[in-house]
């Protein structure tokens, strides 16, 4: 542990943020990290709590929290960015945009603010790299035994690094023209900066990975092509099928799903489209529908785009202030959260059903929607309008942000013909589909997840596709 009394003698210090005035105006990160000082002040209140539910309930990847923290306060920096890159390959992305499952569990939290996991986790690996520790793990020998991963999402970038450093020959093939799936194009720039990703990449390539950039495979490279040049196929596509809103209207050209809202600016930031090929929410009255962090990406996206006004309508209650009963320490409590985004301008509303989206001229300019209660009927939740509680909204620009549901089923998926669930997710059995040498992980196999779960998934996809090909 750290400083044995250091839980009661410090309190915990959340990171600052540049004023909202100042950073709307461009996509730039905007937080402002603890001193290395105040760093270690924060390390000490981990407190010797035996079983460290942080790293065995909350973190999927069981990072060995208490120990870098004890790191951290002894000042052996180095030895913290090495115990946490045992288990997490990518900690300045989990660093910036997981939602701290670990903090939830901390133990510290029963009674008190909990440990800031999260930032300490973020500037150890951010001093790793400003001092040269962290460097390519290049495998002594190779194995002779080739992959294909397909998709470049933290599970596909997770499970190829894993795989070639044992010293098996790994090729990433991307449909898009840059690494990072949704983590490049879904997170906004101001949550994480596109350089980060980048630079992760640069050891990825120095660790002898191959990426085929461009390439969606099942349409412009064939299942036997893959079967033909590889031992073993991992399949990290993510959950890229996004749910709709089946609602009159929903076809108007001002109507997009979130993410294709979200890459579009991301790919303007990399100057890889014009302007003019995008379409923003400049002096637009915008609603998002959806109260995720997906919703929340897209208000802060909008703002920035210089959006006249921004609502965010959720369907389901607004969830309780303080941690409810049905998710008690240490699970992850289902309470209200306000994002940085919200706190930049936006008006939220729950329990909101929209109901038609009314077209003119082929564009939407009114959005129609009513309250609703929801019922318990005997164990399942059943939604009911409230009467006199219809309303209607003048809008230039709708965003859905209703989540997604399965791994995207037309081309390779249907091609390889691996076996499916209920919901439409890939089955595995310790990663492995219903076809022996094709493995899945990530959002393919659970549904939408976190980016933490993802890297969790493609580890343990690394860890099964080389005991087969042992």
């Amino acid at each position: 542990m750290a400083e044995t009394r250091g839980f009661l003698k410090y309190k915990r210090k959340d990171i600052g943020h540049k004023a909202v005035a100042e950073r709307i105006h461009d996509f730039n990160e905007f937080n402002i990290p603890l001193t290395p000082d105040e760093l270690v002040q924060q390390a000490a209140r981990c407190m010797d709590c035996g079983v460290p539910f942080c790293h065995g309930i909350g973190c999927p990847l069981k990072n060995n929290i208490p120990d870098f923290n004890d790191m951290i306060y002894q000042g052996q920096w180095q030895r913290a960015c090495q115990i946490l890159h045992t288990t997490n390959n990518f900690p300045e992305i989990t660093g910036r945009v997981c939602p701290a499952l670990c903090e939830a569990a901390c133990t510290l939290g029963i009674n008190d603010e909990p440990v800031l996991i999260r930032h300490i986790e973020n500037q150890i690996v951010e001093r790793g790299f400003a001092e040269g520790w962290i460097k390519p793990l290049i495998a002594e020998e190779k194995t002779g035994k080739k992959v294909a991963v397909i998709g470049s999402g933290p599970a596909g970038l997770a499970a190829a690094q894993q795989l070639a450093r044992i010293g098996h020959s790994v090729v990433v093939y991307e449909k898009d023209d840059r690494p990072g799936g949704l983590v490049r194009y879904g997170i906004p720039n101001f949550k994480l900066d596109k350089g980060i990703i980048d630079r992760r990449i640069e050891q990825l390539l120095a660790e002898g990975i191959d990426f085929e950039m461009g390439v969606e495979v099942g349409k412009d490279i064939s299942v036997s092509y893959l079967e033909k040049h590889f031992d073993c196929v991992c399949l990290a596509m993510g959950a890229g099928k996004p749910r709709d809103l089946e609602v009159a209207g929903r076809d108007s050209e001002n109507v997009l799903f979130a993410m294709d809202f979200l890459s579009q600016q991301s790919r303007y930031n990399e100057n890889d489209i014009k302007a003019g090929d995008m379409i923003t929410a400049k002096g637009k009255s915008v609603v998002v529908i959806g109260g995720g962090d997906t919703g929340s990406d897209c208000v802060g996206t909008a703002i920035r785009q210089g959006a006249k006004e921004v609502y965010q309508f959720e369907i389901l209650p607004k969830p309780p202030e303080s941690r409810p009963v049905e998710t008690p320490w240490p699970m992850w409590p289902k309470i209200m959260r306000t994002s940085t985004s919200h706190e930049e301008g936006c008006e939220r509303r729950w329990s909101i059903l929209t109901k038609e989206l009314v077209a003119k001229g082929g564009k939407i300019n009114e959005l129609r929607g009513c309250e609703i209660e929801w019922i318990n009927d005997g164990g399942n939740w059943k939604m009911k309008e409230v009467s006199g509680t219809e309303f209607s909204v003048k809008v230039d620009l709708v965003l859905i942000a209703m989540g997604f549901v399965h791994v995207v089923h037309e081309g390779l998926v249907k091609d390889l013909g691996v076996e499916l669930d209920g919901r439409g997710n890939i089955v595995v059995s310790n990663c492995q589909s219903s076809k022996c040498n094709i493995f899945a992980a990530g959002d393919t196999v659970s549904g939408a997840s976190l980016v933490v779960r993802a890297i969790d998934s493609g580890r343990k996809a690394a860890d099964a596709i080389n005991a087969y090909l042992a």
